[in-house]
């Protein structure tokens, strides 16, 4: 493993919390570990009613669930809330992917 997979692990080991990701039609599900960062001021629009919701995962629990690639309309459960996905961003260690960027909306 390469420097950005184990400091991604280790951030998202040391302050996620076990999130839920389901297909948009609830056909694949998985628990895994997540990180939403907290939002900075830049990502904080007070004009918009619901603010985006970003969390990081590990590739390596969705392909030992067989989950394949997070897509746009797949649902984020975090708690009690529920997010939907606008963007999945995939983040790569050299050549490796080693993790995803979920960009998602809602949060009811």
């Amino acid at each position: 493993m390469g420097q950005v997979t184990e400091s991604r692990r280790r951030q998202i080991q040391r302050k996620g919390r076990i999130m839920r990701l389901m297909t948009r039609d609830k056909s694949k599900s998985v628990s895994l570990m997540g990180y939403a960062p907290p939002p900075t001021d830049a990502t904080i629009d007070a004009t918009l009613p619901v603010q985006a919701f970003i969390a990081q995962i590990l590739h390596d629990e969705l392909s030992a669930a067989g989950y394949g690639p997070p897509l746009k309309g797949d649902r984020l459960l975090d708690g009690v809330r529920e997010y939907t996905l606008t963007d999945a961003s995939p983040v790569y260690d050299g050549a490796n992917l080693c993790g995803w960027t979920l960009i998602t909306a809602g949060g009811t």
